[in-house]
C-alpha cells in the first residue's frame, strides 16, 4: 500500500470512528508530518476525501472534517431510507456470488467484533457490510449518495454500539441477525424481501440514532415541594 492509499485507509478510519470530531479542523503542517505525505500527494488525498465527504475543503479555512449540523441530519433523516430500500431491491437482483462472498466476510467481522465487544471494530464492520450491499447495487447513481450516507451514519452509531444498558446488547444482536437474514434474501434474489429487512433495519438504527440526536434529558432533581415551588 502506498503512503497516499495508507493516508486514506487511516483518515477514513478516523472520520468514522469519531477520532477526528466532526466539523475539526485539519493541518497540512501536521498531517504531512504524521504521513510522510509532501504537500502536493497530501493534497490529492484531501482533494479525494472531500470528493468522497469525509470532509470539506473550504476557502480561507482549509480541510474541516465534514459537519453534522441540524440541517445535514434532517437530510439524511429524509434521504436514508430511500437510498438504503432502492440498493437492496438492486443488490438482490444483481450480486455477484463473489459480492456474497465479501458480504458474508464483512458478517463474519461484525460477529467477531459483537463477541469481543469492541464498538469500533463493529462500527467500521458494519460499515463494510453495507458498503458492499452498495456495490452490489451497479447502479452509478445511488452507489455514490449511500457511501455519503454511510460516513455520517457510521458516525452517530457510535453510541448505539457503545451502549453499556442491557437493551443495547440485544438491539445489536437483532442487527446481526437482520444482517443474516438480507444475506439470505439476495442471495436467493428476492427484491421484495430485502426490502422489507431493511426498513426492519433502518427502524432500528433510526431509533439509535435519534438517541444521538437528541440525548436523555437531564435528571429532575426536584420535589414534589420545590417544583410547587417552581410553578408559583
Amino acid at each position: 500500500m502506498s503512503k497516499k492509499d495508507a493516508c486514506i485507509a487511516d483518515l477514513k478510519t478516523r472520520v468514522l470512528t469519531l477520532n477526528l470530531a466532526p466539523g475539526a479542523m485539519l493541518d497540512e503542517v501536521s498531517l504531512s508530518a504524521a504521513y510522510g505525505l509532501s504537500r502536493t500527494p497530501l493534497r490529492e488525498v484531501l482533494q479525494r476525501l472531500s470528493g468522497e465527504g469525509y470532509i470539506s475543503l473550504e476557502a480561507n479555512k482549509g480541510a474541516l472534517v465534514s459537519a453534522m449540523d441540524f440541517a445535514a441530519m434532517r437530510q439524511f433523516f429524509q434521504t436514508a431510507p430511500i437510498i438504503y430500500c432502492a440498493i437492496s431491491r438492486l443488490a438482490a437482483e444483481n450480486a455477484t456470488p463473489v459480492q456474497l462472498k465479501k458480504l458474508r466476510a464483512a458478517q463474519f467481522e461484525f460477529s467477531k467484533a459483537k463477541g469481543g465487544l469492541d464498538a469500533g471494530a463493529m462500527a467500521l464492520a458494519n460499515h463494510r457490510f453495507h458498503e458492499i450491499t452498495g456495490q452490489m447495487s451497479a447502479n452509478p447513481y445511488l452507489f455514490p449518495a449511500m457511501g455519503r450516507l454511510l460516513i455520517d451514519h457510521t458516525r452517530m452509531s457510535q453510541r448505539f454500539y457503545r451502549g453499556a444498558a442491557p437493551q443495547d446488547g440485544v438491539r445489536i444482536n437483532q442487527a446481526a441477525h437482520q444482517h443474516d437474514l438480507l444475506i439470505d434474501a439476495i442471495e436467493r434474489r428476492s427484491p421484495e424481501e430485502a426490502v422489507e429487512i431493511t426498513l426492519d433495519h433502518w427502524a432500528l438504527s433510526r431509533d439509535e440514532i435519534e438517541r444521538y440526536v437528541w440525548p436523555d434529558p437531564l435528571p429532575n432533581d426536584f420535589g414534589p415541594d420545590d417544583t410547587a415551588r417552581q410553578e408559583t
